[in-house]
Order: structure tokens, then sequence, then C-alpha cells
């Protein structure tokens, strides 16, 4: 594994800034489209972090006040600034930020990980990077968003036949991703059909788990991998186990919080064998049984 180098894929950043004037980012696939904030109808039992309901074209849309959710100040207008309207994991939502600065374009691999354990606004970051000598945070925005409204856990289909029982018996899974409320979703969907699996924060640190594992009872077969990531991301993660000869069989099912349509061709080109969008127990419980029927019939 140490001989092999992946190849960096390229990130489009939309920066923004909030009262402090610090720059922040978020990815550019995730944006729909930038509006003036509107007028808004503030709901009485809402989340204290949701500004109100925006119409956009006929349709709700739910505005968070983004510097209240990371525990930023206010505002100086808290009528003002600008809507981020995002799309991630099958909904949308408007961020209300002081202003929209630029995009620009990085590698994955100049996004480094944030210090973890921290605290505050840093406890909402899943990488930083560099843009002209200045410090950008990256936001966790799957992050704000569960902590305004959390995804419901839903309990994964009990029901299954003998078989996907036993194939999903035989399945020795790493999931993959940076971000804490994503890897604690899939582990439950796993816990719930009654399996076991290792965790990574990072690709880095999944290959360090494939290669502590390699040979052993609990080698794994089946990797459950995020695509945004610091570092490396999941297409040159993919693109990395197809280059080493050890890993090279191991089926890759990447789950991310973007469009599947948006990524399905990047996916198959990288050499993952499935893709999915976040979160959906169910869906995610049928592509571990695909993914495990592929891995008993590769080892037939």
């Amino acid at each position: 594994m140490s001989t092999t180098k992946a190849r960096a894929d390229s990130l489009s950043l939309l920066l923004f800034t909030l009262r402090s004037g610090k720059l922040m980012a978020i990815n550019l696939l995730k944006v729909s489209e930038i509006i003036p904030c509107p007028p808004l109808t503030r709901l009485p039992d809402s989340h204290p972090h949701v500004k109100g309901i925006a119409t956009l074209r006929g349709n709700s849309l739910s505005v968070i006040d983004l510097s209240r959710a990371i525990g930023e100040r206010p505002l100086v207008d808290p009528d003002g600034g600008c809507l981020i309207v995002t799309d991630v994991s099958r909904s949308k939502q408007g961020l209300h930020v002081q202003a929209v600065s630029k995009i620009v374009h990085c590698l994955t691999s100049d996004i480094r990980p944030p210090p973890y354990g921290s605290g505050g606004v840093r406890s909402y970051i899943t990488g930083v990077t560099s843009v002209d000598g200045t410090l950008v945070q990256v936001l966790d925005i799957e992050k704000v968003i569960h902590g305004i409204a959390p995804a419901p856990l839903e309990n994964a289909p009990t029901e299954l036949s003998m078989e996907e029982a036993e194939l999903l018996g035989n399945a020795r899974i790493l999931v993959v991703d940076d971000s804490q409320v994503a890897l604690q979703q899939s582990v439950h969907t796993l816990r719930n059909l009654g399996l076991q699996c290792h965790t990574a924060r990072s690709a880095r640190e999944a290959i360090d788990c494939l290669l502590d594992l390699q040979g052993t009872a609990q080698q794994i077969n089946l990797i459950v991998s995020d695509i945004e990531m610091s570092e490396m991301d999941g297409y040159a993660f993919t693109r990395t186990l197809r280059e080493t000869p050890d890993f090279a069989h191991l089926y890759v099912l990447l789950h991310t919080s973007l469009d599947s349509a948006m990524n399905s061709e990047k996916a198959r080109l990288s050499g993952a064998n499935a893709l999915l969008t976040k979160f959906s127990s169910p869906e995610l419980t049928q592509c571990l049984i695909t993914a495990a029927k592929a891995v008993a019939q590769q080892g037939a």
C-alpha cells in the first residue's frame, strides 16, 4: 500500500462569512442557489435556530440561522445577508449567512482534517484549507441539520430471509466517514441487523485498518465509504484500493449526502461497485444485501 499514490480529485468550494468575517466554505455541489434573504414567516414552535420559513417558487424552505446553530455571534443585520440554499441528504434548506465571498477550486488533498475534540465552531468543521494564505473552515452541514432536526433512526427491515441473514453474517464491514453523525447512522443500521463493523474517520485511517486486519479472521471484505472526506476523498480511496493487489477485490459502496445522479459516473470511473444517497436505513440494508451476495459469489 505504501507504494501506491492516490490521484487527487478537484473540489469546488463556495466561500462565505458570518459576523466574525472568518472564511467558511461548503462544497459547491451541495448548493442549489444563492438569494438575498427574503421575508420569513416565523413559526412559534420551531427550533430556536430556525429563523423561519421562506417561500421559494411556491415551495416552503426552512431557513437556518447558521450563526446561532454553530455558536457564533448573531449577524449585525438579522434581516440582511443572504441565503445559501443547500440540497443535502434528500432535503433542501436555507443557510442565513452574512455574505458570499467567491468560489474557489482546490484538490481534496489540500483539505486537512480539523483538530478533533474541539468545541464551539470547530465541532461543526470537517476540514480546513488555505486560500490565498487565509484559513478556510469547511462546514459540516450534516451536523448542523442534524442538530436542528435529527433524522429518525429507522429500524432496518428485520424480516430477512435465512439466505439474506446468512450472507450478511459473513460480511466483514468497514464504515468510513468523517462525519460523526453520518457514521453513527450507518453503524445503527448495521447493529439493528445484528452486525458488528469496524469504523474509520478518514481514508488513511481506513487503509491502516485494512492493513491491520489483513490475514486475520476479521479481514474486511465490504467497505461503506463516504465520498467527501479531507485529504483523500471516496473516489481517490476507491482508486487506491483498486490499484493495490491485496485490496483490489474489495466491494466498495460509496455513501454520499450528494445526489447520487450527479456522482454516478465518477463513482463508476473510480471503480466503486455501487453508490447510494444518504440516508435511508432500508435502502442501505438492501445495498448491503446486494453487496454481501456479490462478496459470496466472489469467494465461491
